[in-house]
């Protein structure tokens, strides 16, 4: 998520650089060609390329409305697991029950693996979500540009994922005999809240907690299923490609009209107008590249690139607070913004 109050040139132009050179390149040809060539053959009207760019604006503008959503209801999303998380610790400590069969000290022991689970869950669950999907910028940039892009996604995308991260949560919150199990789930996180569930329901026979009680911690843990579930939809399905292809496809139409039909325009101002084009028609241009750029980079919410879900910093924050709530004093850190992108 990007911090800042504006994004700076450094994002801007690694972002769309490599666009910026190659609208130059060819509004600066057709240009060369126009006058010193006297290519009059290939210039068209202005008109319908007007009519183009229109068509176009439309496109990109709903496109990035879906994109919009997306991204905004993976926020509501993480904000559900932030206010459930929290409804759990609290319920979890609330519950004051202990009876003979179960000691206070047996209590307080199932209450912090409650919630240690529950944080291993976080981490493992925004694992889950970074895996990158066939549609998404990461998976098709490891696959067609390799190391070329590989540095690129360091730098400006900062929260590119790590998967040797979450282990190091995994070994500090969950037993030896649950660490060893992610090998054989292909969705773990899943099976932390089933696990959830079962130490649950043994307190509630044990007579630790109330029948009451059982259904209200329930009720938190199905809250979690439901989230995970919402948030696996839109990582699991893209904005349909229908949509989002045949709008990249128009724009590069538009893009590679445009100099044809500037340049006649600006040609009626005399021979310096020819050359008076080229600095609009790169502005035009990129003012076009950089609308399809943003929808298409905010579509895909959990990449772990700077226009995603800072699902780490909220990780971060929901593990202090449980960790609060169990009584622990050597907290983590916050994760903090570094060059204007937060994660």
């Amino acid at each position: 998520m990007i911090t800042t109050k504006y994004v700076n040139y450094k994002q801007v132009l690694n972002l769309s650089g490599f666009h910026l050179i190659l609208i130059s390149i060819w509004c600066t040809l057709i240009a060369i060609l126009f006058h010193y060539f006297h290519w009059d053959w290939m210039i068209i009207p202005w008109v319908p390329v007007a009519l183009i760019g229109t068509a176009e604006a439309f496109l990109v503008g709903f496109k990035n409305n879906q994109a919009y959503d997306r991204l905004w209801e993976a926020r509501k999303i993480w904000g559900g697991i932030v206010n459930s998380s929290r409804m759990l610790g609290s319920m979890v400590y609330s519950f004051d029950t202990a009876n003979e069969v179960i000691g206070k000290f047996d209590l307080e022991d199932r209450r912090k693996k409650i919630v240690f689970r529950h944080i291993a869950w976080l981490y493992q669950f925004r694992d889950q979500l970074l895996i990158p999907a066939e549609w998404e910028h990461i998976k098709v940039e490891e696959e067609h540009f390799k190391n070329i892009d590989h540095k690129r996604n360091r730098l400006i995308k900062a929260g590119f994922p790590d998967y040797g991260r979450t282990p190091i949560f995994l070994n500090k919150y969950l037993s030896e005999e649950e660490v060893e199990l992610q090998s054989q789930y292909k969705n773990f996180a899943t099976y932390l809240i089933a696990q959830q569930s079962k130490d649950v329901n043994e307190l509630k026979n044990m007579n630790a907690i109330s029948e009451f009680n059982q259904i209200q911690l329930q009720d938190c843990l199905n809250e979690f299923y439901t989230l995970q579930g919402q948030a696996e939809r839109i990582k699991k399905f893209p904005l349909p490609r229908q949509f989002a292809s045949t709008a990249f496809v128009f724009n590069i139409i538009f893009i590679m009209l445009l100099p044809l039909g500037l340049v006649s325009e600006f040609a009626k101002l005399g021979d310096w107008g020819i050359w008076a084009s080229i600095p609009f028609c790169i502005t035009i241009g990129w003012i076009y590249i950089i609308m399809e750029l943003v929808g298409d980079y905010s579509e895909n919410p959990f990449e772990g690139l700077m226009f995603d879900i800072p699902m780490l910093s909220i990780c971060r924050a929901i593990e202090i607070d449980l960790l609060q709530m169990a009584g622990e004093t050597d907290l983590p850190d916050a994760i903090t913004s570094k060059n204007g992108v937060l994660v």
